[in-house]
């Protein structure tokens, strides 16, 4: 056997899908070059014939049998708390984040109404123009509270949030370092911002601190991104050595705390909380509603130079975008108000991903680098298996999606708990319990 042939049979099945995206897309190539002086290829102007769009269908007709099966493709009827209800049968929920419980909470639901009711459905127009209503700020405030900054602006979008953002404050002549595991926001952002990016290891800042010490003279600003809790894994990075690479060498920092508010330090407030940090050493604070907040939408919190430059200079933050719906801020700013006066939603959340975690581990389950968060994977290293072992789970009335290829690696695939605080301990042992009988089965 040549070294060629060798080199395929040795290789994951994860780097064949790449060479065969990779050939594909030489192949069209020469297909469009082949009939540069002909009829012009469907494949240019017919979005159902884009190759990207082929390779979907591809997938989803390998999972169909499956998924008419699954009770994760299907419809939600209603959630109540960390119950779910799918075509008329109750499931304990591991598939949302609705990590403090407050989707659904009485205050929660009064604040969205009564913005409604004030205010209508929508603010109508841009913040800057007429679309700013009293609530914008005072859930800003809550927010700055939190994260213990000196502002906040809130956007329509928390995906948009990163983008925006990060396209608006760098350009070409700027270096974009992030986490390889950062969220794909972060990552477009980065490439419609036309700066030069890098990513180093996962949670490794010393290859960071080395990437800087060769690259950083040759660029203007540069920005480093984390995040606060990482949303595949559930480990969280070691945020003060991130903060000293940072001084060092004189960079921006930016940190995605979508995961991380409402769940990691002592009152629920984040990193800063949790790591016991001024606020002011990170550049960046950004965040999302739909999770702990129980609401739509992004912010960032920081300094107010900087909550000033993206409100007035940053074209899809605020500037040309309508203003956060009036249901949304009501929604938001009550559950803000809860989270602060209510910390033991936070740690009653960390209780029951302690024992998720320490059950799983006991019972030999693999949790991957979840550090006790509302994260928690259960890595299975095959996507069949992944679908097979999520049946047998919503039979058993346990609810939770699998994550696979090409979200995460073929030999990272997982099933991924979302931990909320309303679960009860019963129902964090009943599923880890069912969870390790089923997959021994399977095995």
């Amino acid at each position: 056997m040549n070294n060629q042939a060798t080199n395929l049979v040795n290789m994951t099945e994860e780097k064949k899908r790449l060479l065969l995206k990779q050939l594909l897309a030489r192949k069209e190539q020469v297909d469009g070059v082949t009939q540069a002086t002909g009829e012009i290829s469907e494949e240019y102007y017919r979005v159902d014939k884009f190759p990207g769009f082929r390779l979907l269908m591809e997938q989803t007709s390998t999972f169909k049998a499956l998924a008419t099966e699954n009770p994760y493709f299907s419809v939600h009827e209603g959630v109540s708390d960390h119950i779910t209800s799918i075509n008329g049968k109750d499931y304990i929920n591991y598939s949302g984040y609705n990590y403090l419980g407050l989707s659904g909470h009485p205050d929660v639901s009064a604040g969205a109404k009564a913005a409604i009711d004030q205010y209508g459905t929508s603010v109508s127009a841009s913040r800057i123009v007429s679309g700013e209503i009293p609530l914008h700020r005072e859930l800003e405030q809550a927010l700055a509270h939190i994260h213990g900054t000196e502002d906040a602006v809130a956007l329509v979008s928390g995906y948009s949030t990163n983008v925006a953002v990060i396209g608006h404050l760098f350009g070409p002549n700027d270096l974009l370092l992030h986490d390889s595991l950062i969220h794909n926001s972060v990552i477009t952002g980065c490439q419609l911002s036309g700066a030069r990016r890098l990513a180093f290891p996962h949670n490794d800042w010393q290859a960071l601190d080395s990437l800087l010490e060769e690259n950083r003279s040759q660029h203007q600003r540069v920005l480093i991104i984390v995040e606060g809790v990482y949303s595949m894994d559930g480990d969280i990075p070691d945020l003060p050595r991130f903060i000293e690479v940072k001084n060092r060498h004189k960079c921006l920092l930016m940190v995605d705390e979508a995961h991380a508010a409402g769940v990691i330090g002592s009152r629920g407030f984040g990193s800063r909380d949790h790591f016991g940090i001024d606020a002011s050493e990170v550049d960046i604070w950004m965040g999302t509603l739909s999770k702990s907040f129980a609401s739509c939408g992004g912010y960032i919190c920081g300094s107010k130079a900087l909550v000033d430059n993206l409100k007035y200079n940053a074209p899809g933050a605020v500037l040309f975008s309508v203003g956060i719906s009036p249901a949304n801020t009501g929604a938001a700013l009550a559950a803000a108000n809860i989270m602060i006066r209510e910390p033991e939603r936070a740690v009653r959340l960390r209780a029951r991903a302690a024992l998720f975690l320490e059950r799983a581990k006991l019972l030999g389950l693999d949790t991957g680098p979840s550090a006790g968060t509302a994260v928690v994977p259960i890595i299975l290293g095959n996507s069949m298996r992944c679908l097979k072992l999520g049946q047998k789970l919503a039979q058993a009335g346990i609810n939770v999606h699998p994550i696979m290829y090409p979200a995460v690696p073929e030999a990272a695939s997982r099933l991924r708990f979302f931990i909320t605080s309303n679960l009860t301990e019963t129902e964090v042992i009943y599923t880890v319990d069912t969870l390790a009988k089923e997959l021994a089965v399977l095995a």
